[in-house]
């Protein structure tokens, strides 16, 4: 079934670490950024032009705020993001005693809060910590001891949460209650292989399946949250796959950043396209992103 999918490079950016990517349904803009050049690039597929804001700071993630602008999980913690004029002001940093700590992948969950974990830098402490940002603006620690906090998304029926702490090759479950935000429990029910590389940002689709990125894994897999299984298998021409999100009218376009920064140049001649944001028709949809409350 992989051989049918046709995958389209939409940008050729060579960004660093291309992630985060977030659809707005209402303006048909896709939002996503370039992580360690501190960017954040809006793409607009109808005029294909591509605007960037440069947060002169490490970002991890961004999500689209319900009162206009944007909100920004960044080196430096949570900021809100005018999107007109590139302005930042700051919201918390939860890890002021931490600068070698940056932020990495978030998203909003069905509530409205904002989730984003930290990481070391260097990829190299177990000290990361995921944290929720509540409509109050209150920011409330949820899990720790953390390497490489990424992807996460929700279940439909808004009682699951899945999280990857991308070393660990598994996406975990957690019982999740909407009205507190609170977690409980952890399993893992999806394994990635060794030679397969390693689970970076992830997406569910409209069936409840779950997309997922594989970092040194040249791939975008599809699977059963409910069974572990592998149902589908995207091959992409470059080797760091950070992150997908459903986009387009039908919301059955699949958005894919990928990466570039640490490859040899070796692997940079075999693989020119790195970092670029490519695109897959698939044939089923998406779900439009939760927007923060606060």
């Amino acid at each position: 079934m992989s051989n049918s999918y046709e995958v389209e490079l939409v940008l050729d950016t060579q960004s660093d670490l291309g992630e985060g990517p977030v659809w707005d349904h209402e303006r048909g803009l896709l939002y996503w950024v370039d992580g360690l050049q501190g960017l954040v690039h809006i793409y607009d597929p109808k005029e294909h032009t591509n605007r960037s804001i440069s947060l002169n700071q490490y970002v991890g993630a961004m999500v689209l705020r319900k009162s206009g602008g944007a909100v920004v999980a960044a080196h430096h913690g949570f900021y809100t993001l005018d999107l007109e004029t590139g302005a930042l002001e700051v919201i918390h940093d939860p890890e002021a005693h931490i600068p070698t700590n940056r932020f990495n992948d978030g998203k909003c969950d069905p509530a409205g809060r904002f989730w984003a974990g930290s990481m070391d830098v260097d990829e190299i402490l177990d000290n990361g910590t995921l944290y929720c940002l509540h409509p109050d603006l209150l920011v409330e620690p949820k899990l720790t001891p953390l390497r490489i906090s990424n992807g996460m998304d929700w279940s439909l029926d808004r009682t699951k949460m899945y999280f990857i702490d991308t070393p660990t090759r598994v996406v975990m479950v957690y019982d999740y209650d909407e009205a507190t935000g609170a977690l409980a429990g952890g399993a893992p029910v999806i394994r990635i292989p060794a030679e397969e590389g390693y689970p970076d940002g992830m997406t569910l689709d409209a069936e409840g399946m779950i997309w997922v990125a594989h970092w040194e894994g040249h791939r975008v897999t599809r699977w059963n949250p409910h069974t572990g299984e592998l149902l589908d298998t995207i091959h992409v021409p470059v080797p760091l796959v950070t992150s997908v999100a459903f986009g387009g009218e039908a919301m059955d376009e699949l958005y894919i950043t990928t990466a570039r920064g640490g490859l040899r140049e070796e692997a940079l001649a075999k693989y020119p396209l790195s970092g670029g944001l490519f695109r897959v028709k698939t044939s089923v949809r998406g779900l439009a992103p939760y927007r923060f409350e606060g």
